[in-house]
């Protein structure tokens, strides 16, 4: 806009600029994206507290990995499920640690199965180890032949009732951090937070008949 001074002469003055940098505009096209994809990822862990029965994930330690394996033997076959897989570690070390048995985990959370089957691939594992995205509520297990159990008390009772219906006779479970409150362990490895209980369907079945006789 020209204006003229008191001399005569012509001046121009500016418009004022209007609107955000392109600097601006990125920095916050950025954080929005970083904002929205955190909140996704967020979501699948916080997601299973608005369950009406909550399994979090906690990650096993190195104690309860091996209180695990001590339950099966390294000529073991057949198949493993883990139920609440997680991020993987206890699919995988059974996998190594006994080269017969086929080992499978469930999880709901997406971005622990992806992490789980990228870990497996890491370590070679792929033919050995599968993970699946499934309700465990849902999930087939009447062909596993060993079942590890990572769950919270309020879900033992109802877990048992599955457990109990729908495995093969002759299937293994192993309890970590809470004992299935009706069936008789086998074995106990007492470790405090790290305590496994050893189940042996068959013996329970045993045990029915003959208690019925």
């Amino acid at each position: 806009m020209e204006i003229l001074n008191d001399g005569g002469q012509k001046s121009v003055q500016k418009a004022p600029r209007n609107g955000m940098s392109t600097g601006g505009k990125i920095l916050i096209a950025a954080t929005g994206g970083v904002g929205i994809g955190l909140s996704i990822v967020c979501a699948s862990f916080v997601a299973p507290a608005f369950r009406k029965i909550c399994l979090p994930y906690v990650p096993a330690t190195t104690e309860q990995i091996q209180n695990v394996l001590s339950f099966l033997p390294k000529n073991a076959t057949g198949k493993l499920l883990d139920i609440g897989s997680g991020d993987g570690r206890i699919v995988l070390a059974a996998a190594q640690h006994t080269k017969g048995l086929k080992t499978d985990g469930v999880e709901l959370n997406p971005w622990l199965v992806y992490y789980s089957r990228l870990a497996a691939l890491r370590h070679g594992a792929t033919r050995q180890a599968s993970f699946y995205r499934r309700d465990l509520w849902k999930f087939n297990i009447k062909d596993y032949n060993f079942v590890v159990i990572f769950g919270v008390e309020q879900m033992m009772k109802d877990l048992e009732h599955k457990l109990i219906a729908e495995c093969p006779h002759n299937t293994k479970i192993i309890a970590c951090r809470f004992k299935l409150p009706n069936l008789e362990p086998e074995r106990t490895i007492e470790d405090g937070v790290n305590t496994v209980w050893f189940y042996d369907l068959n013996k329970q079945t045993q045990r029915q008949v003959s208690g019925n006789s």
